[in-house]
């Protein structure tokens, strides 16, 4: 029975730029129990202030499509002209160590993640309460230019008709009130059993039936 319970599960969260993702997994953070968060391999430049290893892994676009043909990443999308992806080898370990795996991805990354790993995977789009807010939020940052924006709210625009493919969708208007719902959900995910677990359970069962 350990060996099912303490079986880890999947988290994806996603939603447009600006809609808070990082902040509410942050203030969240010691609320949801042993973690990983999946840290992305990208092939665009960094920030100011970002770190490799800690943001993204920063890799070159020839590196990208090495590890794409070597079938390296659990998932994989083009955004805004960069490569985006998720290798495979430290989710299965942390979900082998009993965490909950959260991955920040876009909704073509969730698609792929649910037809590899559906079974132990809860979902979660996480939006501001309207186009305009974050339009305003997207300026406020102050980070992007006026094109890079305009990319992001088209993109948004997108993404935002797939809300229904997600689980839960969690809207952040009030900050303390989207972190309380992520706790929720975040929780929530752990008690997903995958289809491997239901089948040991089951046999689990039958053998400690009284005779």
């Amino acid at each position: 029975m350990e060996e099912i319970r303490n079986y880890g599960a999947i988290l994806v969260l996603s939603g447009p730029s600006g809609a808070g993702k990082s902040t509410i997994i942050r203030e969240a953070g010691e609320r949801i129990g042993e973690y990983y968060f999946s840290i992305s391999t990208t092939t665009r430049a960094p920030r100011e202030g970002e770190q490799n290893g800690r943001e993204y892994y920063f890799v070159t676009k020839e590196a990208f499509e090495e590890d794409i043909k070597a079938g390296n990443f659990l998932e994989y999308a083009e955004v805004h002209g960069n490569y985006y992806g998720t290798s495979l080898k430290p989710v299965k370990k942390a979900l082998k160590e009993g965490k909950l795996v959260i991955f920040d991805i876009d909704v073509q990354g969730h698609r792929l993640v649910r037809a590899k790993l559906n079974d132990v995977t809860t979902s979660a789009f996480i939006t501001p309460p309207t186009l305009q807010e974050l339009e305003t939020r997207l300026r406020a940052r102050s980070t992007d230019s006026e094109e890079v924006i305009a990319g992001r709210i088209a993109n948004a625009k997108k993404e935002i008709l797939a809300i229904g493919e997600y689980d839960f969708t969690i809207v952040n208007d009030d900050l303390q009130t989207a972190i309380e719902e992520f706790v929720t959900i975040a929780n929530a995910a752990r008690l997903k059993w995958s289809e491997k677990n239901e089948k040991r359970f089951i046999a689990h069962w039958f053998e400690e039936t009284p005779r």
